[in-house]
């Protein structure tokens, strides 16, 4: 036996609880891992709250990272006693996740933890910061360069934005910091961001199809009105990697920066990348984050912790990224 966060929904009721549970109630899969650690994400936040329908089949354990010591394997690339990560795939939604002591997968969604990293530090990591890694990736992709000017990262003070400004940074960018959270210019600063912006200037609507340029690219984790402001306002030939919604699903804009100024628009869709891809995303993370600025910008919790954690992430409040020990 072994602990579990599972939510459950019966006749419309939604229950979430820690429950000790065993392994014949895992789902099948050729690969069985002592879970060391996960984190929390916004995905995260949705499904423990059920805040909105992101968990597909009910039972569900949440948790859409996962990190540990390989127990069993039938798959032959992976060995007893591997140090894994799992990210995407569907896991926390379709099939079990995190948020639990052990779980069975298939041994192909595996990632080898990175030489330089121990399993905690890739949980510091997590969606959060390999979504970061492909949004900086497709800026590369695109061409945009230190030399191309500034890049913005919006919802700068969360996981995704933490991550991105500590890679753009140490890649020579001059990265600008939208965020809700002012009061949070040194810890931005330290991570490498040159100038800070109050996120109410880019999150009203407008009715500007274009504005004065100001930056070569953005990664933008928050959609809605702040998307379509940071597309009016990109130089051009750059280019958005846009990676969440925290703002909103809805993007109200025109063709003006695509076809005046051919701007790129982007979409980052973590869950399903292809394995080499995901490969090159975590052996980028290994080489280019600081892990004293991983540090700075990581807190560890236990998993009774999730359930106060969730409503503070939906809400915008969590700094930086959260580790969740799983048998703490």
């Amino acid at each position: 036996m072994f602990n579990a966060l599972l939510v459950d929904k019966i006749d419309e009721e939604f229950t979430a609880e820690i429950k000790e549970i065993q392994e014949s109630d895992l789902p099948d899969g050729d690969v069985l891992i002592d879970v060391e650690y996960s984190t929390i994400n916004y995905k995260d936040g949705l499904a423990v709250t059920n805040s909105s329908p992101i968990v597909r089949s009910w039972p569900m354990i949440p948790g859409i990272d996962l990190a540990g010591t390989v127990a069993e394997s039938s798959n032959p690339d992976v060995s007893v006693g591997d140090k894994v990560l799992v990210n995407g795939w569907g896991i926390g939604e379709e099939t079990f996740g995190g948020f639990s002591q052990r779980a069975r997968i298939q041994g192909e969604w595996t990632v080898p933890v990175p030489e330089n990293f121990a399993t905690a530090q890739t949980m510091a990591i997590g969606t959060a910061g390999y979504t970061s890694m492909l949004s900086v990736l497709a800026l590369e992709d695109h061409g945009v360069t230190p030399d191309s000017g500034p890049i913005l990262v919006t919802g700068a003070s969360g996981g995704v934005g933490s991550i991105a400004i500590a890679l753009l940074a140490a890649q020579g960018y001059e990265v600008h910091a939208s965020t809700g959270r002012t009061e949070e210019t040194e810890y931005l600063t330290a991570l490498g961001a040159s100038t800070i912006i109050d996120r109410q200037e880019l999150s009203e609507e407008s009715k500007r199809p274009l504005t004065s340029t100001r930056w070569a690219g953005a990664i933008d984790a928050v959609g809605s009105h702040t998307l379509a402001n940071v597309l009016a306002a990109i130089k051009p030939f750059g280019c958005v990697a846009a990676c969440g919604l925290a703002q909103g699903m809805d993007l109200s804009t025109s063709v003006a920066p695509f076809i005046l100024r051919g701007v790129a628009l982007k979409g980052i869709f973590s869950v399903m990348v292809p394995r080499p891809q995901r490969l090159k995303a975590w052996n980028r993370l290994a080489s280019d984050l600081d892990p004293k600025l991983l540090e700075q910008m990581t807190t560890t919790f236990g998993l009774t912790d999730i359930f106060a954690l969730s409503p503070e992430i939906l809400a915008g409040k969590v700094r930086g990224r959260i580790v969740i020990d799983v048998n703490a």
